[in-house]
């Protein structure tokens, strides 16, 4: 079984990669590919896949923890307390709604009491996956579509809890002591009881994550060593999934509490620097699963009833999602994107399917058929968006004159640039409290973990985070950084991350600490502009006032120092020249002193030899203004 499992797993990566560029060059979702994929090689069309795809699917779910972790990680818990008016109005009408009006068209279609309440309470669900992916491709998380579709799916998740409970009393089936899929902590409370898992299992994530996640992670951190970082990582996720499964949450639930609780500890970025490819791994073989999953052979047994259950329930969940959009002000086109969005039957709906199959409530043939309806509102959601997007609508966003009123962007701070600085030693903790004194934020990434226990306390925005890995610039923001400020101690960590960032995201742009004069030619040479040298500054300084000493009235010497640091920024840039650009500058000792000796020649022929009182007079407009 082993290997089958593992082949599957090299064919379901391999059509990945395949079919989701395929499908992007169409300009269709990512998701679209991952099915497609999915059923061509699933055991209904090319048969590549063996017998464990169910194993795979049910492994892969958890890339869906694992995305709503990462989602909580941006969510500080002052945010989702402002949001359980919505979570609880939004998605408890939806559930509530969609419930009742699938059960009538299921008893108006025949099926028995019992049969029509299960399936409605499984259906009523949405794909946590599917929506999570959308709203992550299109950036829609800080829209108003983007929070409802969000604080509906959080109550969902809430909502496992009790119809895991109910299923049970519908079938009225007792578990046996020998029933191990069924043995969970919540049915062996007392009834009165199970309702309050959900208080008890916040409140155990709660001190968990201020007395053990956090001193955790610090603990592991002081190593050093980024793979210690990756398994601590993992073992939070996993621990806590595991943890709430036993309570009788849902996993995904206790993921998402335990990413809001570390959202406000400075290990958040390095968290989703470390967790994100597994995220994505994982959702990936999880969306293919979900293509081969799909019974073909069931569907052309009975395509009239597979086909009008599958619209039947998009239809329903369509209009209850719509209306509530609309009921709670929502404005038209935003209330399009999330009834389309939710619309489908969430991945939660397998497990619930074979749970009402284990107490008898479908037989094995309707059970097939559900599971079928599931996977196919799955695969037409991601299609439906796109029909949205491209035929519906822009016919309303055309009606509205006001183009901010297209997705109301929540996040209205827009005209501060938003500004990384890497490394918050001496030099950076200078930058960053200067920026702090005129309200001015910044995110900001140091490796050293006490520094930033410390300056966290002191109400600095600062992350743990090693700023030379690509992942942990992108989780900190710097697909939307403007400015990038580098000031670590280590040189070479500087200029590694100058050119990754160069590389990568070549619109940032880069302020960056240099030791020296050899430094400074190397960034200058490299493209860097804004290159501020540590000793220039200090140095004049120390010259100014010495000229002060020796006699000099205080401003002339000033002047004097500004003019010395003009004409020395000058010389640095056309020195830098001196090379060709494509040669990388090594310098000996030798070298070192030659330029020297260049830089006081320049500085011979460009300052000029007044006397100190003169020297005052120096008009303004003379003063050149070079870049550093």
């Amino acid at each position: 079984m082993e290997s089958s499992l593992a082949m599957n797993t090299l064919l379901f990566l391999g059509v990945a990669i395949i079919m989701v560029p395929l499908a992007r060059k169409f300009g269709l979702s990512s998701v679209i590919g991952y099915i497609l994929g999915g059923i061509i090689i699933g055991p209904y069309v090319l048969r590549l896949t063996g017998k464990d795809v169910n194993d795979i699917m049910h492994a892969s779910e958890f890339g869906v923890i694992m995305l709503l972790f990462l989602v909580g990680l941006e969510l500080e818990p002052r945010k989702f307390w402002e949001m359980r008016k919505k979570i609880m109005g939004l998605g408890l009408t939806q559930m509530l709604l969609s419930i009742s009006l699938l059960f009538l068209v299921f008893i108006s279609a025949g099926w028995r009491i019992d049969k029509a309440i299960a399936i409605a309470m499984c259906f009523a669900l949405s794909s946590t996956a599917i929506v999570l992916q959308t709203l992550q491709e299109k950036n829609n998380f800080k829209t108003m579509a983007g929070e409802a579709s969000f604080s509906t799916l959080l109550f969902q998740d809430i909502a496992v809890i009790p119809i895991l409970a109910i299923l049970p009393l519908i079938a009225n089936y007792k578990a046996s002591h020998h029933d191990n899929e069924i043995q969970i902590i919540i049915q062996k409370l007392p009834e009165w009881l199970q309702a309050g898992t959900v208080i008890l299992g916040v409140a155990i994530l709660i001190l968990l994550g201020r007395y053990v996640f956090v001193p955790f992670l610090r603990y592991v951190s002081k190593s050093g060593m980024t793979e210690l970082l990756t398994a601590s990582s993992l073992f939070l996720v996993i621990g806590v999934s595991e943890l709430m499964a036993a309570i009788g949450l849902s996993p995904a639930l206790g993921a998402f509490l335990a990413g809001v609780m570390l959202a406000n500890s400075e290990f958040r970025h390095e968290l989703e620097a470390q967790i994100n490819p597994f995220k994505g791994l994982l959702l990936a073989v999880f969306f293919v699963s979900v293509g081969s999953t799909i019974n073909f052979n069931i569907i052309q047994q009975d395509p009239l009833f597979i086909f009008s259950t599958v619209f039947a329930v998009l239809a329903v969940k369509f209009l209850v999602l719509y209306g509530i959009g609309k009921f709670f002000k929502i404005d038209t086109p935003q209330s399009l994107f999330y009834a389309f969005a939710l619309s489908q039957v969430g991945e939660f709906a397998f497990v619930l399917i074979n749970y009402a199959s284990d107490l008898y409530l479908l037989s094995p043939e309707l059970n097939a058929q559900m599971m079928a309806v599931t996977a196919i509102t799955m695969c037409i959601t991601p299609i439906l968006l796109i029909i949205n997007d491209r035929f519906i609508t822009p016919k309303f966003i055309k009606e509205i004159p006001d183009e901010e009123n297209d997705f109301n962007i929540l996040d209205n701070d827009v005209s501060q640039k938003k500004i990384i600085i890497v490394g918050f030693g001496h030099f950076g903790s200078t930058v960053g409290r200067l920026l702090k004194a005129n309200k001015i934020s910044a995110t900001v990434l140091d490796r050293d973990s006490d520094r930033v226990k410390l300056l966290r306390s002191h109400g600095f925005k600062v992350y743990y985070g090693d700023a030379t890995r690509i992942p942990t610039l992108r989780a900190a923001g710097i697909e939307d950084a403007e400015i990038l400020v580098l000031c670590l101690d280590d040189r070479d960590d500087n200029k590694f991350i100058a050119d990754l960032v160069r590389e990568h995201y070549p619109t940032v742009k880069i302020f960056v600490r240099a030791k020296n004069r050899i430094d400074a030619y190397d960034y200058l040479n490299n493209g860097i502009e804004n290159i501020y040298r540590e000793t220039l500054g200090t140095a004049v300084d120390m010259a100014v006032d010495l000229l002060h000493e020796t006699g000099m009235r205080k401003y002339a010497a000033r002047r004097l120092g500004q003019r010395f640091m003009a004409i020395d920024k000058a010389s640095i840039r056309r020195l830098s020249k001196a090379k060709d650009d494509d040669e990388i500058l090594t310098f000996t000792t030798k070298e070192i002193l030659q330029r020297e000796e260049e830089l006081l020649a320049y500085d011979n022929l460009n300052f000029d030899n007044r006397n100190w009182e003169g020297s005052s007079s120096v008009d303004d407009d003379n003063d050149e203004e070079t870049p550093n």
